[in-house]
């Protein structure tokens, strides 16, 4: 039986899993790697622990599963997407720590270019707003304050990738430099249109096109791993950013479906078919995935704080020992208390887009305590949700209230708690599937598909299976009055920033 090796590099750990023929997992493995904080809003990440916990994980994944090299079809990547990579063309060596996706270092450099009039124009080309958030910026900054940077990258001395074009490096033994459309379009340097980079683009934001790595498919052949890796050479077959590996894991191939994961952050995409659509609600246009030339595109939207608030109840506030005890808690909670959390730790993301505001509890009393905290934090991915999809919902008339269905998957789902509160807050069905490591498994499908093992994406849509439904049952007053409440408490945080 012919396996599939999907590398799923993640902002806190790295995981392989293997999947079988008929997508079942055959086994997986996964490693925390650490974190780096060097100054308020930084984040970074040491390349090299990127690429030994991906290493490990496969070998373990590997050998739990009883495969060897040529048991692998192939092996399908997906990554922390916008995490930005600049390293040595020859040695391989990274010139700086990588610059992680949430990092909010380049604020001052993305004001300028919006003082400037750029917004409209990369926005025009790319489906994104200047951000912090994505990539352009994080490359630009490592070659100003890298010295000799910017002109041994001019000489083509330096090479740029976000974590799934690194990791392509390294597996093929500095053979391959490239990534797929889905990658590419979170960097303000790819025109989503054309599906190239785009010189006007790079001028802008001072960014040599020798850096740069080649653009395909999301399925397609990305070369073969160095056989002293794994023990043989095995094909590379498919990539996809983690958030759009998701899209094609919950089988979201169709105009109007929407995914939305649940992992450090939140991320939901309506799959608008091939057509990009404009977002007047400060939504993102992006490339759902790329196959055989063909752009699929999506309306997505990005929530900075999810998993990450549970965290804080665990690591920041000591209320919790492990996430499973959240959902409980905030079951326990005082329902007369009307306690608001904005977790904006590192901005807001959309519909606000705000990289300057900070988290805020609303409704604090004598009686609040642990319970009502975590009641808040659930809460508050639920909120943000409904934020994203009443905006996508303004942006696309064709994704009709009626019709919605959510598909979502990541560590929250675990929790019936939040998943009922979500189609509640939402009055939308919520889907969990069976399969819950969605995004691992839509780069095998990629992988598998390039290999000939896996069918076309209709065909493949047909193994997706409903593990639970979760239909609103909150009263349409109570809902009212708590989303009005959030939306005060959002009002709030901004106007405190305003003024």
């Amino acid at each position: 039986m012919p396996f599939i090796l999907a590398i799923d590099q993640g902002t806190t750990s790295s995981r392989a899993m293997i999947f079988r023929e008929d997508i079942s997992i055959a086994a997986a493995a996964q490693q925390e790697f650490p974190q780096h904080f060097p100054a308020s809003g930084w984040v970074e990440h040491e390349p090299e622990d990127i690429w030994s916990s991906t290493l490990r994980t496969c070998r373990d994944a590997m050998e739990k599963a009883g495969v060897s090299a040529k048991d692998i079809a192939a092996i399908g990547i997906t990554n922390q997407r916008e995490t930005t990579v600049v390293w040595d063309r020859s040695t391989g060596h990274a010139v700086h720590r990588a610059i992680v996706w949430q990092d909010r270092r380049t604020a001052e450099i993305c004001a300028t270019l919006k003082a400037d009039g750029h917004e409209p124009l990369i926005s025009k080309k790319t489906g994104l707003i200047i951000d912090p958030y994505f990539s352009g910026t994080k490359v630009a900054w490592i070659l100003d304050h890298v010295p000799g940077a910017r002109a041994r990258a001019e000489r083509g001395e330096l090479m740029f990738g976000t974590v799934d074009c690194y990791l392509l490096w390294r597996l093929t033994g500095g053979a391959v430099h490239a990534t797929d459309a889905t990658n590419a379009s979170r960097t303000l340097l790819f025109n989503i249109h054309t599906g190239q980079w785009d010189e006007e683009l790079l001028k802008l934001l001072r960014v040599p096109a020798a850096m740069l790595p080649e653009v395909k498919d999301s399925s397609a052949d990305f070369g073969t791993t160095t056989p002293h890796l794994f023990g043989g050479a095995i094909a590379i077959a498919g990539i996809a950013g983690d958030q759009q590996a998701a899209t094609i894991g919950q089988a979201c191939f169709s105009p109007g479906m929407i995914k939305s994961t649940y992992g450090t952050g939140c991320f939901a995409l309506l799959n608008t078919g091939t057509t990009p659509v404009t977002s007047n609600n400060k939504l993102l246009t992006t490339v759902a995935y790329q196959l055989n030339g063909v752009r699929t595109y999506a309306l997505e939207g990005s929530i900075f704080v999810a998993g990450s608030a549970v965290q804080w109840l665990r690591d920041g506030l000591g209320i919790i020992q492990n996430a499973a005890e959240t959902g409980p808690l905030a079951e326990q909670s005082d329902h007369a208390q009307s306690v608001y959390l904005v977790p904006a730790f590192v901005g807001l993301g959309a519909p606000y887009w705000n990289p300057d505001v900070r988290g805020a509890l609303f409704g604090l009393t004598r009686n609040t305590g642990p319970a009502e905290l975590a009641h808040a934090a659930l809460e508050s991915v639920c909120y943000q949700t409904r934020d994203l999809i009443t905006a996508m919902r303004a942006d696309w008339p064709e994704a009709d209230s009626a019709n919605i269905v959510l598909r979502v998957d990541g560590g929250m789902t675990a929790s019936d708690w939040t998943m009922q509160r979500l189609a509640d807050l939402l009055d939308a069905p919520v889907d969990r599937p069976m399969i819950q490591e969605t995004t691992a498994l839509g780069a095998a499908y990629l992988a598998g598909l390039r290999a000939g093992l896996y069918p076309e994406p209709a065909k493949f849509a047909d193994n997706w299976r409903l593990e639970r439904r979760f239909r609103p049952n909150m009263s349409a007053a109570t809902r009212t009055r708590k989303l009005a409440g959030w939306t005060r408490a959002v009002q709030g945080l901004l106007a405190s920033d305003a003024g």
